[in-house]
């Protein structure tokens, strides 16, 4: 199985987690918020510290990958021209990241903030761990 935990609160990750939903016609991801009770449990497992909230968080065979890699990843596993996106791979991680946390510092001001996690339709909730 794999998971995407996500900020639950933030509008470019839910919008982020909509469109994979839809992109994602082979039904492989599964997601929770960082916020939910899998997401702490899933981050005290796997020891992250500090503010790791403005991280995305993939797990995948029980192996969390973060950031940028994560990103890479997802688009990895949803194949077609998608994959090619996953050859920034060769690019060092700390410039990858560099460019990520960019974004995720700055992905209130510029995307906006929700009050509450978002609450997923009867027809998605299969796919929302908790």
């Amino acid at each position: 199985m794999i998971v995407l935990l996500f900020d639950g609160v933030c509008n470019l990750c839910n919008s982020s987690v909509n469109w994979l939903i839809d992109h994602d016609t082979k039904n492989k991801f599964h997601y929770a918020s960082l916020q939910s009770q899998f997401g702490k449990d899933t981050a005290a497992k796997f020891q992250l510290h500090g503010n790791y909230m403005d991280t995305l968080v993939l797990l995948e065979n029980d192996k969390i990958y973060l950031r940028s890699e994560a990103v890479l990843r997802i688009f990895k596993h949803l194949g077609g021209a998608y994959y090619l996106l996953y050859l920034f791979i060769i690019i060092h991680a700390f410039i990858r990241d560099f460019f990520y946390r960019i974004v995720a510092n700055n992905r209130y001001s510029w995307f906006g903030k929700q009050d509450a996690c978002r609450i997923p339709t009867a027809e998605l909730r299969k796919k929302f761990l908790d």
